[in-house]
Protein backbone atom coordinates (compact mmCIF):
# COMPACT_ATOMS: atom_id res chain seq x y z
CA UNK A 1 0.00 0.00 0.00
CA UNK A 2 1.21 3.62 -0.02
CA UNK A 3 -0.66 6.71 1.60
CA UNK A 4 0.21 10.36 1.99
CA UNK A 5 0.37 10.86 6.02
CA UNK A 6 -1.99 14.49 5.62
CA UNK A 7 -4.74 12.10 4.00
CA UNK A 8 -5.00 9.45 6.02
CA UNK A 9 -3.72 6.06 5.94
CA UNK A 10 -7.32 3.98 6.01
CA UNK A 11 -6.06 1.30 8.79
CA UNK A 12 -7.81 0.85 11.95
CA UNK A 13 -4.51 2.02 13.77
CA UNK A 14 -1.77 4.19 12.51
CA UNK A 15 0.88 1.91 10.87
CA UNK A 16 3.86 4.90 11.10
CA UNK A 17 4.49 3.83 14.91
CA UNK A 18 4.49 -0.55 13.97
CA UNK A 19 7.64 0.08 11.38
CA UNK A 20 9.66 2.37 13.21
CA UNK A 21 10.86 0.33 15.78
CA UNK A 22 12.22 -1.06 17.62
CA UNK A 23 12.35 2.73 19.54
CA UNK A 24 14.31 2.54 23.24
CA UNK A 25 12.08 4.06 25.80
CA UNK A 26 13.52 6.90 27.56
CA UNK A 27 11.97 6.90 31.22
CA UNK A 28 12.55 10.58 32.20
CA UNK A 29 12.51 12.00 35.99
CA UNK A 30 12.51 16.06 36.21
CA UNK A 31 12.00 18.16 39.00
CA UNK A 32 9.28 21.43 38.26
CA UNK A 33 10.83 24.32 39.30
CA UNK A 34 8.70 24.30 42.72
CA UNK A 35 9.75 20.87 43.09
CA UNK A 36 7.28 18.27 42.62
CA UNK A 37 9.01 15.33 40.96
CA UNK A 38 7.59 13.77 37.53
CA UNK A 39 8.35 10.60 35.67
CA UNK A 40 7.39 9.28 32.30
CA UNK A 41 8.53 7.75 29.56
CA UNK A 42 9.32 8.47 25.75
CA UNK A 43 9.44 6.56 22.89
CA UNK A 44 10.64 9.02 20.79
CA UNK A 45 14.04 8.90 22.64
CA UNK A 46 17.64 8.08 21.24
CA UNK A 47 21.13 8.80 21.80
CA UNK A 48 22.29 11.84 19.35
CA UNK A 49 25.77 12.27 19.54
CA UNK A 50 29.18 10.52 21.07
CA UNK A 51 31.34 13.57 21.91
CA UNK A 52 30.23 14.66 24.26
CA UNK A 53 27.36 12.31 24.83
CA UNK A 54 24.29 13.45 24.08
CA UNK A 55 20.56 12.17 23.76
CA UNK A 56 17.28 13.57 22.89
CA UNK A 57 13.37 13.05 24.12
CA UNK A 58 10.41 14.29 22.36
CA UNK A 59 6.26 14.69 23.12
CA UNK A 60 4.49 14.93 19.93
CA UNK A 61 1.28 16.63 19.72
CA UNK A 62 -0.83 13.41 18.14
CA UNK A 63 -0.01 10.96 20.46
CA UNK A 64 0.58 12.62 23.74
CA UNK A 65 -0.03 10.71 26.70
CA UNK A 66 -0.11 12.00 30.78
CA UNK A 67 2.97 13.53 31.67
CA UNK A 68 5.24 14.31 28.84
CA UNK A 69 4.36 17.56 28.58
CA UNK A 70 5.33 18.27 32.34
CA UNK A 71 8.60 16.53 31.72
CA UNK A 72 9.63 18.93 28.64
CA UNK A 73 8.55 22.40 30.70
CA UNK A 74 10.06 20.86 33.87
CA UNK A 75 13.54 19.95 31.41
CA UNK A 76 13.19 23.56 29.65
CA UNK A 77 12.44 25.44 33.43
CA UNK A 78 15.45 23.90 34.83
CA UNK A 79 17.92 22.60 32.35
CA UNK A 80 18.40 19.20 33.47
CA UNK A 81 16.98 15.93 33.77
CA UNK A 82 17.44 11.74 34.52
CA UNK A 83 17.37 9.31 31.64
CA UNK A 84 16.38 5.83 33.66
CA UNK A 85 16.54 3.15 31.67
CA UNK A 86 13.42 0.87 31.08
CA UNK A 87 13.84 -2.88 31.68
CA UNK A 88 11.64 -5.98 31.21
CA UNK A 89 11.88 -6.27 35.53
CA UNK A 90 10.99 -2.44 35.33
CA UNK A 91 8.22 -2.80 32.81
CA UNK A 92 4.71 -2.67 34.42
CA UNK A 93 6.49 0.34 36.29
CA UNK A 94 7.00 2.31 33.36
CA UNK A 95 3.59 1.21 31.81
CA UNK A 96 1.91 2.47 34.99
CA UNK A 97 3.74 6.25 35.12
CA UNK A 98 2.43 6.76 31.32
CA UNK A 99 -0.99 7.24 32.67
CA UNK A 100 -2.46 10.72 32.60
CA UNK A 101 -1.69 12.22 36.16
CA UNK A 102 -2.91 15.47 36.95
CA UNK A 103 0.62 17.92 36.99
CA UNK A 104 1.92 17.76 40.58
CA UNK A 105 1.49 14.07 40.93
CA UNK A 106 4.46 12.04 41.63
CA UNK A 107 4.87 9.24 39.29
CA UNK A 108 7.71 7.42 40.95
CA UNK A 109 5.18 7.33 44.56
CA UNK A 110 2.60 6.44 42.47
CA UNK A 111 4.68 3.32 41.10
CA UNK A 112 5.85 2.37 44.37
CA UNK A 113 9.14 3.46 43.14
CA UNK A 114 12.79 4.41 45.24
CA UNK A 115 13.69 7.61 44.43
CA UNK A 116 17.78 8.13 44.56
CA UNK A 117 19.77 11.10 44.86
CA UNK A 118 21.55 11.81 41.39
CA UNK A 119 24.98 13.29 41.52
CA UNK A 120 25.21 16.19 39.37
CA UNK A 121 21.70 16.91 38.72
CA UNK A 122 18.62 17.89 41.05
CA UNK A 123 16.14 15.34 39.59
CA UNK A 124 16.25 11.83 41.15
CA UNK A 125 17.58 8.51 39.38
CA UNK A 126 15.06 5.08 40.24
CA UNK A 127 16.31 2.76 42.20
CA UNK A 128 14.85 -0.15 40.60
CA UNK A 129 16.49 1.09 37.09
CA UNK A 130 19.42 -0.64 36.44
CA UNK A 131 21.40 2.56 34.24
CA UNK A 132 21.02 6.05 34.43
CA UNK A 133 21.79 9.11 32.31
CA UNK A 134 22.30 12.45 34.38
CA UNK A 135 21.98 15.22 31.66
CA UNK A 136 21.76 18.96 31.65
CA UNK A 137 19.55 20.63 28.61
CA UNK A 138 21.74 21.35 25.57
CA UNK A 139 18.61 22.71 23.49
CA UNK A 140 15.40 22.28 22.04
CA UNK A 141 13.77 22.12 18.91
CA UNK A 142 10.04 22.86 18.23
CA UNK A 143 9.03 20.87 15.19
CA UNK A 144 6.04 21.52 12.80
CA UNK A 145 2.80 21.02 14.13
CA UNK A 146 -0.82 21.27 12.59
CA UNK A 147 -2.04 23.43 15.91
CA UNK A 148 0.37 25.59 17.66
CA UNK A 149 -0.64 25.00 21.24
CA UNK A 150 -0.15 21.15 21.00
CA UNK A 151 3.44 22.01 19.99
CA UNK A 152 6.11 18.79 18.85
CA UNK A 153 9.11 19.80 21.32
CA UNK A 154 12.43 17.69 21.12
CA UNK A 155 14.97 18.14 24.19
CA UNK A 156 18.54 17.62 23.95
CA UNK A 157 20.58 16.93 26.48
CA UNK A 158 24.30 16.23 27.16
CA UNK A 159 25.01 13.21 29.06
CA UNK A 160 27.17 14.71 32.28
CA UNK A 161 27.07 11.53 34.48
CA UNK A 162 25.94 7.90 33.89
CA UNK A 163 25.28 5.40 36.36
CA UNK A 164 25.12 1.71 35.10
CA UNK A 165 25.07 -1.45 38.32
CA UNK A 166 28.24 -3.27 38.66
CA UNK A 167 25.93 -6.71 37.86
CA UNK A 168 25.85 -5.58 34.06
CA UNK A 169 29.59 -5.22 33.78
CA UNK A 170 31.02 -8.82 31.95
CA UNK A 171 34.52 -8.03 30.89
CA UNK A 172 34.12 -4.47 30.82
CA UNK A 173 31.56 -4.93 28.54
CA UNK A 174 27.85 -4.40 29.06
CA UNK A 175 26.00 -7.51 29.00
CA UNK A 176 22.34 -7.28 27.06
CA UNK A 177 21.13 -10.46 28.53
CA UNK A 178 21.45 -9.35 32.14
CA UNK A 179 20.35 -5.87 31.01
CA UNK A 180 17.19 -6.72 29.52
CA UNK A 181 15.93 -3.69 28.21
CA UNK A 182 12.34 -3.51 26.72
CA UNK A 183 11.48 -1.53 23.45
CA UNK A 184 8.49 0.12 22.31
CA UNK A 185 7.21 -1.60 19.11
CA UNK A 186 3.43 -0.86 17.44
CA UNK A 187 0.17 0.01 19.03
CA UNK A 188 0.67 -1.98 22.08
CA UNK A 189 3.53 -3.86 21.33
CA UNK A 190 7.11 -3.52 23.42
CA UNK A 191 9.80 -6.36 22.64
CA UNK A 192 12.31 -7.60 25.56
CA UNK A 193 16.21 -7.74 24.28
CA UNK A 194 17.38 -11.02 25.09
CA UNK A 195 19.69 -11.89 22.74
CA UNK A 196 21.96 -10.38 20.37
CA UNK A 197 24.33 -10.81 17.37
CA UNK A 198 27.23 -9.85 16.46
CA UNK A 199 29.04 -8.26 12.76
CA UNK A 200 32.35 -6.03 12.56
CA UNK A 201 32.04 -3.24 10.63
CA UNK A 202 34.14 -3.66 7.32
CA UNK A 203 36.90 -1.30 6.35
CA UNK A 204 37.58 0.28 3.04
CA UNK A 205 38.24 -0.85 0.47
CA UNK A 206 36.27 -3.47 0.95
Amino acid sequence: MFYEPRSGHGLPHDPFNAIVLPRPIGWISTVAPGGAVNLAPFSFFNAVAYTPPQVMFATTAAHREGGHKDSVRNALATGEFVVNLATHAVREAVNLTSAPAPSGIDELELAGLTPVPSRLVAPPRVGESPVHLECRVVTSVELPTPDPADPNTVVFGEVVGVHIADELLVDGLVDVRRLRPIGRLGYREYVDVTDSFTMTRPGWPI
